[in-house]
Formats: structure tokens, C-alpha cells, sequence
């Protein structure tokens, strides 16, 4: 199903240009935008993959992950395909990158409501958009976004925070909580491994903190790439001036995609990188992919009581008054 797109405008020559993402495609008649799913039709932008699903689970939220936004609770997944990134070590790369690599579209069409009745049924908190990224179907997960507050779920988008601060005001309101991707912290790495910039992520982190969304940002450490322990100190520096109770993933790379030459990430390294992240003062950093221990645990900032215990996806303790450590009253930080 196609629908008009928003977030454009037309210029000569039926030319359009699109402003849903920082790279402003600017698109000729018959043409598609970088996404590879948002197509000019005679002067008018549309969306391609409005409603057709490629990938619809129950997932634990923790998986996204957001560990500060219903610990233990069931997040409604669902994605399109299509991305506005070319990263060579995508997880998902049979469905993000296939529109741009051959044109092809698939999925299922799966109406709004339909989406928001199997949320409330699997008894899932939060519908997530995710496993692609969700700004190249953001008219879908915008509709879907409008009836799950009406029903009282709130909305995650997992995000590589490519968009532009005309899509954020949009969803402001909307969106209540993202898990952003902050690749690296050096412009080349974007630019050679993702076909983006650094700037506009940055940007958009701070203007999703400004409009209230709970932020989680994750970072994947690739070895040779982005594993000097000075830039992970850079990267926990600017965690840290978005406020330091926002919680930093630290993820362990797995060979996949065009990066099956390198080795997975040393685990040293993720835990060296956690230590860099709480010695710079964030009060929660998390260690993924890997059996981490104490490292996917969420401790009381003040009185360092055991909270939140983790074994991957599962919640094995759970000790919170609300949002209050039960021992010291300390209010940790999150959406409870």
C-alpha cells in the first residue's frame, strides 16, 4: 500500500524534496529517495511500505534495549523494510537494505488497529518500531503511534536519530521513549560506514532530551574501528551532557553483513569501556551481547543496592518501590 508522504515540498520541475531525514533528498519524477521506499510520482512524494510489515514479534523490552522503560514487560515490535543508513555491519541487512540495493519491497499489509488490538492482546506496555529504521516508515508508525496512547501504550522508536528536528516536533507528544544508535564519535566512521553524519545524531539526542522523550543510547564497538578507549571516553562525555541518568549500552560486535573480517570485540574491552562510561559519572552503563554479569544490572546510584538483576533478556530480580530504591528512597531515573 502506498500513501503520500509527509514532510516534503515540491519544486520545479516536480521535483520534491524530502526533510523526513538529515539527508534531504532532493528527488526527481520516477525517482527514490536514499531510503529506497519513499518514491516521487509526478511531482508528489508517497511512501512505499505504508502498513506492510516485514517483521512483527513480542519481544521483552529489554532487548531493544531500554532497561529504565518497564523492566520485565513486553514491548509489540513491528518494522517495514527500508533504512536511510548504509552501515556494512547491519544485523538486519535483508530487510534495511534490500529497496536500496534492488528496488524490491515486501511485507504483509497489517492495518493501524490491527497492530494496536495484538499489542493490547499479547498484554505488551509499548509498541516498538524497530529492527529497520523507523523514520523511512514514520507516517505508519505515526498513525499506529496516535491510537496506542488512546489505548494507553506508550511508543518506542529504536533509531539510529537520523531525523530531522521537523520530524521530531512531530512526534513529539507521540514518541515516548528511543533507544538511539551513536555509532562513533568521528565523522569519517559515519561517513565511510553508514553513508551519514555524526552532527545530526548529535543533534537530534539533544532535541529529543529537550522534548521530554527518554533517551537509552547504544553504542556497537567494532574492533579497528571504534574501540580506542579515547573516543568511548568521548562518546560517555556526551551521554553525560545529555544528563548523566541516561543510561549508555555498550554492545560487543559480531561479524555479519560486509564486516565478516573482523573478530568479535574482545570482552575486555566492552568492560573497560563501561568503567571509562561510570568513571566519567553516568550513573547507569550497561554491557550487551555478551554474559556481562554485574554489567547488566541496574544499581542504586546512591546507596549501590542491587535493583534490577539481568541474565539477557530476562529479569531475574526486581526490587523497586515504584521508581524509589526500597533501601535509600533514591529516585531512579526512567519511565516505572
Amino acid at each position: 500500500m502506498i500513501r503520500e508522504a509527509q514532510l516534503f515540498e515540491k519544486k520545479e520541475n516536480l521535483n520534491v524534496v524530502c526533510y523526513l531525514c538529515h539527508h534531504r533528498c532532493r528527488i526527481a519524477p520516477s525517482r527514490r529517495g536514499i531510503c529506497g521506499v519513499r518514491e516521487n510520482r509526478d511531482g508528489t512524494l508517497y511512501s512505499l511500505v505504508y502498513g506492510r510489515v516485514i517483521a512483527e514479534n513480542v519481544d521483552p523490552i529489554e532487548k531493544k534495549p531500554l532497561f529504565h522503560l518497564f523492566p520485565a514487560s513486553r514491548s509489540y515490535s513491528i518494522a517495514t523494510m527500508g533504512c536511510n543508513f548504509k552501515c556494512d555491519f547491519c544485523q538486519n541487512f535483508s530487510i534495511s537494505q534490500l529497496p536500496r540495493e534492488t528496488g524490491e519491497i515486501m511485507g504483509r499489509f497489517v492495518s493501524p488497529e490491527l497492530i494496536v488490538e495484538r499489542a493490547l492482546s499479547s498484554d505488551s506496555k509499548t509498541i516498538a518500531y524497530t529492527y529497520t529504521e523507523p523514520t523511512i516508515f514514520f507516517e505508519y508508525a505515526i498513525d499506529i503511534a496516535r491510537l496506542a496512547k488512546r489505548k494507553g501504550i506508550k511508543n518506542v522508536f529504536v533509531t539510529n536519530g537520523y531525523m530531522t528536528e521537523e520530524t521530531l516536533e512531530a512526534m513529539s507528544g507521540l514518541v515516548d521513549a528511543a533507544n538511539v544508535d551513536l555509532k562513533s564519535f568521528r565523522e569519517d566512521f559515519y561517513r565511510k560506514y553508514c553513508g551519514a553524519h555524526l552532527g545530526p545524531v548529535l543533534t537530534s539526542l539533544k532535541k529529543m532530551k529537550d522534548l521530554g522523550i527518554w533517551v537509552e543510547v547504544t553504542t556497537l564497538v567494532i574492533p579497528g574501528l571504534n574501540d580506542d578507549m579515547e573516543e568511548l571516553r568521548e562518546i560517555a562525555r556526551f551521554v553525560y551532557s545529555l544528563g548523566p541518568e541516561t543510561p549508555w549500552h555498550i554492545s560487543r560486535f559480531h561479524p555479519q553483513y560486509r564486516m565478516t573480517d573482523r573478530i568479535p570485540t574482545p570482552a575486555d574491552v566492552i568492560f573497560q569501556a563501561r568503567e571509562a562510561g561510570l568513571d566519567t559519572g553516568l550513573k547507569y552503563v550497561y554491557v550487551g551481547n555478551l554474559p556481562a554479569g554485574e554489567g547488566e544490572n541496574t544499581y542504586c546510584p546512591n546507596c549501590k543496592r542491587l535493583l534490577i538483576g539481568r541474565r539477557g533478556f530476562s529479569v531475574w530480580r526486581y526490587d523497586l518501590e515504584g521508581n524509589r530504591c526500597p533501601a535509600c528512597r533514591y529516585i531512579v531515573e526512567g519511565i516505572f
